[in-house]
């Protein structure tokens, strides 16, 4: 199994590097996306039970899916869920497409044997990443999102980020797929409420672009380290990242709380911008460095 694992890698790596040596162009990346999916069908083929339970994910956000759009016809109007239908159906459909292609990372080790399933820890994770998708359904489709609907996704969001955390940990099904899953969940959702905040004249637009930078940054020498150098990503979030990640949310809820309980919160407001501030400063640099010394190892 640990050579299957080595294997693995020294596939993706050949394929990386072939895609850098033609330069990146469009057949080029026809190619490797091809090859891509032909090696994670290989891999869903090999351990059934694995594949099995991402069928059942798949079932249960189509599912899920279907019930947001029920929902939001009943409670807005067919032209809002229409004009909201195109972008989530796309971030849906690419969210259970990217984890089939990053089944073969759903692993503790480099080179240990796969987990049998995807596990609950990661469905959550999943569950985060649909509530980001609604979201972002919405922007896409030029719709103004309440601050009532933006808190309720993004608490829910909140909920499920501890949650898969804490089950990974007690189950012991920690995984590369997870750290992938919960950063990009984390990202997509983050993004949206930013956009949102914006669009709703609650966030300035250079405090946005600031918050934005925070997960740009890192992810742009990540991807700059997997695709010109074809060296590992390095998805890990760091400690500095974690306590950014507190202070913003903590920063959002403030913003975010209805106007009724605006005289206990406006207290909190100036320290917890000025702690985020300082933090999302620190954070990309120490996922950078973070990176850069997987890299070097």
């Amino acid at each position: 199994m640990a050579q299957t694992a080595h294997s693995e890698n020294q596939f993706v790596v050949d394929l990386l590097t072939t895609l850098r040596d033609e330069k990146f162009s469009p057949l080029a990346w026809i190619r490797f996306f091809g090859r891509s999916w032909e090696m994670s069908c290989r891999t869903a083929d090999a351990h059934p039970t694995l594949k099995r339970s991402w069928i059942c994910i798949t079932l249960l956000v189509g599912i899920l899916s279907i019930v947001i759009l029920i929902t939001n016809f009943v409670l807005e109007d067919p032209v809002a869920t229409l004009r909201l239908l195109p972008g989530f159906l796309f971030c849906v459909t690419w969210q259970q497409s990217d984890l089939f292609w990053h089944l073969g990372l759903n692993r503790q080790e480099k080179d240990s044997e796969l987990l049998p399933v995807v596990g609950i820890a990661n469905t959550f994770t999943w569950l985060r990443g649909l509530g980001a998708s609604y979201l972002l359904g919405r922007l896409v489709g030029g719709l103004n999102t309440p601050s009532w609907l933006a808190l309720a996704v993004f608490l829910a969001g909140v909920v499920t980020d501890i949650l898969d955390g804490q089950i990974a940990h007690y189950t012991r099904t920690q995984s590369k797929l997870g750290q992938i899953a919960d950063g990009e969940a984390d990202f997509c959702l983050y993004l949206a409420i930013t956009v949102i905040l914006i669009q709703n004249a609650v966030l300035p637009l250079w405090l946005g672009l600031i918050m934005l930078v925070r997960f740009l940054l890192p992810l742009f020498a990540a991807l700059t380290s997997y695709f010109l150098f074809a060296h590992p990503v390095r998805f890990g979030s760091t400690a500095w990242g974690k306590y950014t990640g507190l202070a913003q949310s903590l920063y959002f809820l403030v913003l975010l709380t209805p106007p009724q309980l605006a005289l206990l919160t406006r207290f909190a407001n100036l320290p917890l911008l000025i702690t985020a501030l300082i933090l999302m400063i620190i954070a990309p640099f120490a996922q950078i460095v973070a990176n850069m010394r997987t890299v070097q190892a």
